[in-house]
């Protein structure tokens, strides 16, 4: 896979997280910017050969660019996500060789099988949506971690909808994905047991288990934008 390549993730997240990202993003482009003009007003005297004031131009545009890969300048948005993908990454631990999933499992849209939505949709919800790509490699960790981390939970989870069901409103959804009938998915949904309390505390527990490439992402969005950026620890 060359270096260059690119993985794209669509996530959804808050308008607030959004604009957040976006400021910042515009921000720091600004000041990039701005440290470029200043760079040429200083170092591009009066007088100077066409040629030698190109040479100028061309250093400042490569310090620039040496500025970015180090951190100084954060570069566009999907530089910014990408170095907070890996300092989430680090903070849980995650940043590190995961064996290759079974063929098609993490290319499935969306969140795993047998959970909920991660958040509502609308007013306090997901309601903003974010595209960025990842470098390649990253991409995959993040697909890989996101797999592996929650694979005890989504098969835990999917016993438990064998048992008990995941109820009317995941009936009815899973029935329009699959082109499924309405009124059977309903009639199926009607035909299972109530699940008692203990099950369901169960069930929200193995929910809560389950990490999804756009949690991660959502949460490398929060680092990225926070004011107090926090401390990131040792990689396990």
């Amino acid at each position: 896979m060359a270096s260059m390549a690119k993985m794209k993730f669509h996530v959804a997240v808050t308008e607030h997280a959004l604009e957040a990202l976006n400021e910042y993003a515009e921000a720091e482009r600004n000041r990039e910017k701005e440290w470029i003009a200043a760079r040429r007003r200083e170092l591009l005297l009066p007088g100077m050969s066409r040629r030698a004031a190109a040479a100028v131009r061309r250093d400042v545009r490569v310090q620039a660019a040496r500025m970015r890969r180090t951190g100084e300048f954060s570069g566009n948005r999907d530089d910014i996500v990408a170095r907070a993908v890996r300092e989430e990454l680090r903070a849980r631990g995650l940043d590190r060789k995961w064996p290759k999933p079974p063929e098609g499992e993490t290319d499935a849209p969306g969140r795993p099988w047998g959970t909920p939505p991660s958040a509502p949709m609308g007013e306090g919800g997901y309601t903003g949506r974010v595209s960025v790509n990842l470098p390649y490699n990253l991409g995959d960790t993040v697909r890989r971690a996101a797999y592996w981390t929650s694979k005890a939970a989504v098969e835990a989870l999917q016993e438990w909808a064998d048992r008990w069901g995941d109820g009317v409103d995941v009936a009815l959804r899973e029935a329009e994905r699959d082109g499924i009938p309405a009124e059977l998915a309903l009639m199926v949904a009607a035909g299972r047991p109530s699940a008692p309390q203990s099950a369901l505390e169960i069930r929200d527990r193995l929910r809560a288990q389950v990490l999804t490439t756009g949690d991660l992402l959502r949460a490398a969005i929060d680092r990225a934008t926070a004011t107090d950026q926090p401390e990131i620890p040792e990689q396990a």
